[in-house]
């Protein structure tokens, strides 16, 4: 393999992948295309005169086009017929086509040229096509389908003296003569290295013998000389998946998709490699495109791309992006939005705090009703109204000024009121995004019914739901409204956890319960001892509640002297912790104790400024 190129060989050898060789192909490939250059620059300078052989070879050349034939005695029109079958001398087609472009040129101009005479018979004449206008037409239209032939043959890079080997190989190989067929493709690399039919196969040569990863090869070699073969880099990428190399997978999938970028089976394929190899932004770039490549017949595939791409961004914690997603997948199939895809709408505008657009979605596309009513009025109210407005007309009349304040409608505006109507088959998570959305805008008339419907739900399986009403009742200061909620979760099994713990006690320290909010603090500190928020504030209940004993024993140390010294994090923590009991032993006046707790404070600063200065 003297003459093939080193990274071809490395490649062979396994000692780099098809990337690595195919970036260093171009490489190499450009720096002898700029040396190419610098060396034309240097001749065209040290060029001044033609020598006698130019001329000479000239004047053969000359001879040689002025014949009629060629040097073996065929005819140049037959060769010319047999070139063209075989897809050859494409230069010498070209030539003959500007050839008979001049000559038709040329037939116009000497048609316009001698027909000055006479101007009668010029216009009956140009009625009608003549033969030789027939003729040109004839000849337009053949040379527009040559082009369009053109077009369409991929042109091959194998010369044509090594085709007859290229047939006898292939002839080899269905004969089962494999090794001969090897060599003879082996042979052919050598002399072109840039023809992909040895390599193609080469690729199925050893396919038949059961070597997948040599046929995996060769094919990627054929398929970088003939990369517009999109079916082939497609068959490569499946072989890639099968050996478990999804990096080239990826690889093939980006070349086939460089000269058929709207295929949307090769963008699906690209994407969701690009999510096994953890490549988020990659990936949904890729949807992205699907997406616009879709046509609006194809809505319902719309929508669940778009569905599976906003949870994938809302577990990325891109809400922005999901959001985008949504937005469009609802303005161009408005008739397709399910309850599933309302609720997903909801969930990331309440997660961004944009519960007016997260009402919006839900009243538009669920058929709930909100309803504005004014408040039903007593004859006593109506009746203090009315002598007010009689009041004030008549302190209007006895003012003489034309710019006087205009007349009352009635003392105090009458308070609108908003109903709900939920309709039926509405999914109870809509109805509790619903009350969320209803709470942080400062609607509570409907949520009564709507709370009812709530706790009729069995918290040990809707007990998310609860924990969200109750954390939206807790953002708004509504303290009394999450407590029952809190109190039934804090009761069940599945839910006895230290975050709802934690909310327990907070909303009961809110209320003033300091007894029973210690106790769930307590709780927390049960269930997570390194909850470090929760430990001071179960001191600091414990303190106010007199029993100093207890606020010391909740800021006792988290952490063993083995983590402190290998966890940062732990270590700043723990100086924290310290910082509030050397605050407490000092105001119960346990100065011993104090002086403890500042020496263990200074020694831990100590140690890790001795650990950051070694690391520096």
């Amino acid at each position: 393999m003297s003459g093939f190129s080193p990274e071809l060989i490395e490649y062979l050898e396994g000692k780099i992948s098809f990337e690595e060789f195919e970036q260093r192909r171009e490489e190499r490939k450009s720096r002898e295309k700029d040396g190419e250059n610098a060396s034309a620059e240097e001749n065209e300078e040290d060029v001044e005169a033609p020598s006698s052989s130019r001329k000479a070879s000239g004047k053969s050349q000359s001879q040689d086009e002025t014949d009629g034939e060629t040097a073996d005695g065929v005819s140049k029109s037959v060769h010319r017929v047999f070139a063209s079958m075989l897809g050859e001398n494409e230069e010498e087609e070209d030539e003959e086509e500007e050839e008979e472009e001049e000559e038709e040129e040329e037939e116009e101009e000497g048609g316009g040229g001698g027909g000055g005479g006479g101007g009668e018979e010029e216009e009956e004449t140009t009625e009608q096509p003549t033969a030789g206008d027939v003729f040109v037409l004839e000849m337009v239209l053949n040379r527009e389908t040559k082009k369009m032939m053109k077009e369409k043959r991929p042109r091959s890079k194998l010369p044509r003296a090594l085709r007859g080997l290229m047939g006898e190989a292939n002839i080899r190989f269905a004969r089962g003569e494999r090794e001969e067929a090897i060599l003879m493709c082996m042979e052919i690399i050598r002399q072109a290295p840039l023809a992909h039919e040895p390599f193609s196969t080469l690729a199925m040569i050893y396919e038949d013998q059961g070597d997948m990863e040599k046929s995996l090869q060769f094919g990627l070699i054929a398929a970088h000389l003939n990369p517009s073969n999109t079916e082939e880099w497609v068959r490569l990428a499946e072989m890639s998946l099968e050996q478990d190399n999804i990096k080239q997978a990826v690889f093939c999938y980006t070349k086939a998709l460089k000269y058929d970028p709207s295929n949307v089976r090769y963008l699906w394929e690209r994407s969701s490699l690009y999510e096994q190899l953890g490549e988020q932004k990659m990936a949904m770039d890729g949807y992205r495109r699907i997406l616009n490549l879709l046509a609006p017949s194809d809505g319902e595939r719309f929508m669940q791309l778009a569905r599976d791409m906003a949870k994938s961004y809302y577990e990325a914690n891109d809400v922005t992006s999901a959001i985008e997603i949504v937005e469009e997948a609802f303005s161009k199939h408005q008739s397709l939005v399910s309850m599933e895809d309302v609720n997903i709408a909801a969930e990331l505008y309440i997660s961004s705090k944009q519960y007016d657009k997260a009402l919006a979605v839900i009243t538009d596309f669920t058929g709930i009703v909100l309803e504005k009513k004014a408040p039903e009025r007593s004859a006593a109210e109506e009746k203090k109204d009315t002598d007010a407005a009689v009041e004030t007309q008549e302190k209007q009349e006895a003012v003489t000024d034309s710019q006087s304040q205009p007349v009352a409608e009635s003392s105090a505006p009458a308070v609108e009121k908003v109903s709900c109507c939920i309709p039926e088959g509405v999914p109870i998570d809509i109805t509790v995004k619903l009350m969320v959305c209803l709470i942080h805008l400062n609607i509570l008339e409907p949520l009564s019914p709507l709370l009812t419907t709530l706790v009729e739900q069995n918290p040990e399986e809707m007990g998310d739901l609860y924990l969200d009403v109750a954390e939206a009742f807790l953002d708004v200061g509504e303290y009394n409204s999450a407590l029952p909620l809190l109190s039934s979760l804090v009761c069940s099994e599945r839910y006895n956890l230290a975050v709802v713990w934690l909310r327990h006690a907070e909303c009961l320290k809110a209320l003033g319960h300091m007894e029973r909010a210690a106790e769930s603090y307590a709780k927390v500190v049960d269930l997570a001892p390194l909850h470090l928020d929760a430990r001071i504030s179960l001191s600091t209940l414990q303190q106010q509640l007199g029993r100093p004993e207890k606020a010391l024993e909740a800021l006792e140390p988290m952490y063993d002297p083995d983590t402190l010294a290998q966890d940062a994090n732990a270590a700043q923590q723990e100086l924290k912790l310290l910082l509030h009991r050397s605050t407490l032993l000092y105001s119960q006046g346990k100065m011993y104790g104090y002086i403890d707790t500042l020496l263990t404070m200074l020694a831990m600063l100590l140690k890790q400024f001795l650990l950051s200065s070694q690391a520096f």
